[in-house]
């Protein structure tokens, strides 16, 4: 039998242990507690923020028989049948493939009928701005006036393509991206459970790939778990990822603040021979300038405002210290064009080190403004690179004239 995936195995079965979502859980709880259920919800929000499993857990809460301060028990015969999907009253759709008018006709037909089991009848669909136009209008009635036994849980990743009507009839929860430090704290969490470990700089390595998608740290995860049989490390999370380490992207930032276009080469190539991707580099660059360039802008709360350590914070200020923001923006620019570009190029590498020589050579570049020109040469003034010119010798002294003789 094939193993399950950590992001099921480890998908939460009470609001509790939902991360990063505690506004929308602490809502949801008071409205099961006190039996003011709406018909009709709209969770939306960006991918494996947890929309889905939330929607499950409350058509769990509000058909358990013993719930506790709105969250299921866990333990009653509802509770199990639904953990166990043999339960017919909770209807899970996908509208990518189920968007027809069809569909949605059949689903206004079953309505009507009680449950058999539970309480009420929750339908959830999924990714609803598939439904189709002629579907969302078969559906707006049923939504605005649904049978008292029936809740609609809508999820969807693209709130602005439903119609304002459906809008309009739904309680809206908007799920929001995870931070970096909730990441962290629930993959501890699922280590601790399976009984392995990895390094914290690791589980950063993982948590930084994710983008705010838990579903996508434990997937991420689970690859680094299948790499090796004892503890993550950040170097192997990098090999993994692809991604590049952060003393070497100080480095390479390093070399591109003082115009170094031997350097930044020889850093792509240290990058490319691990096998590194140019797309995942060139983003890796441009989020590192961002930071910079937020260290410039806000000084000691980069921390809290890019989910940094302490220390990679008080690195990344010190470093935007010897750097103008004109130059900055200029190279952040132009790594992120090199992502785009690259996905079109014979050459990608070619297209990154093209990047990375532009950046160190502003004064070839029509659109550079003065000041960062005038930069460039004082930094290369300071390191000798250009010699400075020699002062101009004094004149000679004229020679006095002689004193005349006077006549006898």
């Amino acid at each position: 039998m094939a193993t399950q995936a950590l992001y099921r195995t480890w998908r939460p079965q009470r609001f509790s242990d939902v991360v990063g979502q505690e506004p929308i859980v602490t809502t949801l709880k008071n409205q099961i507690a006190s039996g003011r259920v709406a018909h009709a919800y709209l969770f939306c929000g960006s991918r494996g923020t947890g929309k889905t499993t939330s929607a499950k857990i409350f058509a769990r809460a509000v058909n358990c028989e013993n719930p506790r301060d709105g969250e299921p028990c866990g333990e009653c015969p509802t509770c199990l049948a639904l953990q166990e999907e043999r339960c017919l009253d909770v209807v899970e759709i996908d509208a990518a493939s189920n968007n027809g008018v069809d569909e949605i006709r059949d689903l206004r037909e079953k309505i009507n009928y009680p449950p058999t089991l539970t309480r009420y009848k929750v339908y959830i669909i999924d990714e609803v701005h598939m439904l189709s136009s002629g579907a969302f209008n078969a559906l707006l009635k049923t939504l605005e006036e649904p049978p008292r036994h029936a809740v609609f849980i809508l999820a969807t990743t693209e709130p602005h393509r439903l119609p304002a009507t459906v809008l309009s009839r739904c309680q809206r929860f908007d799920f929001h991206r995870i931070s970096v430090p909730a990441i962290v704290g629930r993959l501890k969490v699922v280590l601790q459970g399976i009984g392995r470990a990895a390094e914290e700089d690791a589980l950063l390595e993982i948590a930084r790939a994710a983008e705010g998608a838990m579903r996508d740290a434990l997937s991420l995860m689970d690859v680094c778990l299948s790499f090796t049989d004892g503890v993550v490390t950040a170097e192997l999370a990098r090999d993994v990822l692809g991604t590049t380490g952060r003393d070497l992207m100080f480095e390479f930032t390093d070399a591109l603040i003082n115009y170094d276009a031997a350097s930044v080469l020889e850093h792509i190539d240290a990058v490319m021979r691990r096998g590194s991707d140019p797309r995942v580099f060139s983003r890796d660059v441009a989020a590192h300038l961002r930071n910079v360039l937020l260290g410039q802008a806000v000084g000691d709360e980069l921390a809290k405002i890019a989910e940094l350590t302490p220390e990679d914070a008080a690195r990344f200020v010190e470093q935007g210290k010897r750097a103008g923001s004109e130059q900055l923006m200029r190279d952040m620019e132009l790594f992120m064009r090199v992502e785009g570009d690259i996905k079109w190029a014979t050459l990608p590498r070619a297209i990154l080190e093209l990047a990375a020589v532009r950046a160190c050579h502003p004064e070839q570049e029509a659109d550079v403004g003065l000041a960062e020109r005038l930069e460039k040469m004082e930094k290369m003034l300071a390191s000798g690179a250009i010699p400075a010119p020699a002062k101009p010798a004094a004149p000679a002294a004229e020679p006095k004239a002689a004193a005349p003789v006077p006549k006898a």
